[in-house]
């Protein structure tokens, strides 16, 4: 009778060669879905295939897109009752205002009583829902930025940022 020992040679589960084939199959099945999923969405950077750029010439190009940073403007906290049905809900915003130039940052300085009044009277108008997203910061933003250049009368505000944003 033939020696079993000849015929069962192989890879059994105690083989460390077991353990390596395993490892080095995991990470072929890591690297070939990263690469689908790469291929699949694309690179960040989006270059027509017909240009000749090379990536120094890609980074000055993002470097040149971001502008100067004009004047800002802080507006003290501000603290609003939120719309709600059942539960009162809280805002509390502090903001900075970015303007055009300098003269633009004084005359927002002298309307401040104006501004406020339009930032309470906008904020204190949503609901909890409507600020909790993103979409609804950016949208109360957007709002902001419109009302303040209604009255603005010499230059604009370019920027709403939030310096602070809680809702409770």
């Amino acid at each position: 009778m033939a020696d079993k020992t000849h015929l069962t040679r192989g890879l059994s589960p105690k083989s460390p060669l077991t353990g390596w084939l395993i490892a080095a199959g995991a990470l072929l099945l890591v690297l070939a879905a990263g690469t689908f999923l790469f291929l699949r969405t694309g690179s960040s950077l989006s270059v027509d295939k017909t240009e000749n750029v090379s990536v120094p010439a890609l980074l000055s190009q993002a470097g040149n897109e971001q502008r100067e940073l004009g004047p800002l403007v802080p507006v003290e906290e501000f603290i609003v009752n939120l719309i709600g049905e059942d539960i009162t809900h809280y805002l509390k915003i502090s903001i900075s205002i970015e303007v055009s130039d300098k003269e633009t940052g004084q005359e927002l300085l002298e309307r401040m009583p104006q501004i406020r009044d339009a930032i309470l009277l906008l904020a204190s108008n949503k609901t909890f829902e409507e600020l909790y997203d993103l979409h609804g910061k950016k949208q109360l933003k957007a709002e902001l930025l419109v009302k303040i250049n209604e009255i603005l009368v010499h230059g604009s505000a370019r920027s709403i940022y939030f310096t602070d944003f809680v809702i409770q």
